[in-house]
């Protein structure tokens, strides 16, 4: 019994081989960082905003475009005023130009009367979102052209004068 506790007996060879397993660990984990990120009260460590935590996420992953993108369209009526928003909505971005449907033809051609300044008012708001033109269309109207009651011709137009 004296030679187990002088030679160290086994708890003592399971811990030397733990040391020697997991003892690299232990200084890997706890050493310090060469630019002294890891160390306390270190600069930038101290706690950031969840808006600055997610404009640097945005500017590192790249999307920023379509962030402002997105932001276009949520704040349309900030961007061209209350009552244009009411009777129009932005649908899409492509290749540039902004595709915007209004309630009525009317609406349609005055904002392409207004297009210099809606154009503006975005690239100032939004310039990440890319927008280089604006195009606006009236409504979606039924076609006469298929249907259960349609005939084969010119349609409607045949019966004007």
């Amino acid at each position: 019994m004296g030679e187990r506790r002088r030679g160290g007996g086994e708890h003592v060879a399971v811990y030397r081989r733990f040391l020697e397993r997991f003892a690299g660990r232990r200084a890997r984990r706890f050493a310090a960082d060469p630019e002294g990120d890891d160390a306390p009260f270190a600069p930038g460590r101290d706690p950031r905003s969840a808006q600055r935590v997610l404009e640097d996420l945005v500017r590192a992953r790249g999307w920023s475009s379509a962030v402002a993108r997105s932001e276009l369209f949520v704040a349309w009526a900030d961007a061209v005023g209350p009552v244009t928003a009411e009777h129009s909505t932005p649908v899409e971005i492509r290749d540039g130009t902004l595709l915007v449907r209004c309630d009525s033809t009317a609406w349609a051609t005055q904002l392409g009367l207004m297009r210099g300044s809606i154009l503006t008012a975005i690239a100032e708001r939004f310039p990440d979102a890319g927008v280089v033109a604006v195009r606006f269309v009236g409504p979606d109207v039924p076609s006469f052209k298929r249907g259960l009651r349609s005939v084969p011709g010119r349609g409607p137009r045949d019966t004007y004068g």
